[in-house]
C-alpha cells in the first residue's frame, strides 16, 4: 500500500488541481498550498468565484461566446458590423482578435473542432448554430479564423462547403500565424497583417 503523504482533504484539492490542463502533479501542490494558506475569507471568495461562473455564465444565444446574459457585450454592441462573421474555435481566440482593435464585426464560436482522433465531429460543436444564423442573417462574410492546424484546417474546409450553398464570401487568416499554431498565442500584429490578408476559400 502506498504512503499517504498528504491528509485525505489535501490530497482531493490536489486532485482537483491536477485536472486542469496544463497541471502537473506539483504544480498542483504548489496551488493546493497557496489556497491552503489563504486568509479564510479569501479562500471562500475563490471559490464562490468558481461556483458563481459555473451557475451564471453561459452561451451567447447569437454567437455562442460566453456570457452572463442573453447576448455578450459584442452582438449588444449596435456598433458592430453585422455582416460579417468571424468563425473561432473558443473564446480566447475572440479575446486574442479583440485586442488587435482592427476588427469591427461579430463572432461564432464553435468550442471546439473537428477531431476524429479526439472523437470530436461536426455534430459537437457549435456549426449547427452558424448554418442557422447564416440562414436567418445578412451575412456578407465568414471568416474563417480557426487555427492554423490540422484539425483548424480541416473544420475550415468543412464549414466552408457547408456555406456554399448561400453563395457568400467565405476568406481564411492569412499564414502570418505560423501553422500549428493557436490564435490565443498569436501577437496583435501578427494577427492584424492576418487579418488584412485574409484569402478567399474555394
Amino acid at each position: 500500500m502506498a504512503t499517504r503523504f498528504f491528509t485525505e482533504p489535501v490530497e482531493n484539492l490536489i486532485e482537483q488541481f491536477q485536472k486542469l490542463p496544463g497541471i502537473g502533479r506539483k504544480t498542483a501542490q504548489r496551488l493546493a498550498f497557496f489556497v491552503l494558506n489563504l486568509p479564510a475569507s479569501e479562500a471562500e471568495a475563490f471559490a464562490n468565484a468558481v461556483l458563481d461562473a459555473k451557475k451564471n455564465v453561459k452561451f451567447c444565444k447569437m454567437c455562442q461566446n460566453l456570457t452572463d446574459g442573453e447576448l455578450c457585450n459584442l452582438c449588444a454592441d449596435n456598433a458592430r458590423d453585422r455582416k460579417t462573421i468571424c468563425v473561432v474555435c473558443d473564446p480566447k481566440d475572440v479575446i486574442a482578435i479583440e485586442k488587435t482593435r482592427e476588427y469591427r464585426g461579430l463572432y461564432h464560436v464553435l468550442h471546439g473542432c473537428i477531431s476524429p482522433m479526439n472523437n470530436i465531429g461536426p455534430d459537437d460543436i457549435r456549426i449547427k448554430e452558424l448554418l442557422e444564423r447564416v440562414a436567418k442573417e445578412q451575412v456578407d462574410e465568414i471568416i474563417m479564423a480557426t487555427n492554423p492546424d490540422t484539425e483548424g484546417e480541416a473544420t475550415a474546409m468543412y464549414i466552408t462547403r457547408l456555406l456554399k450553398p448561400f453563395n457568400i464570401k467565405i476568406t481564411r487568416l492569412a499564414y502570418g500565424i505560423p501553422v500549428g499554431g493557436h490564435l490565443e498565442f498569436a501577437d496583435e500584429i501578427t494577427l492584424t497583417r492576418a487579418l488584412e490578408g485574409r484569402r478567399e476559400m474555394l
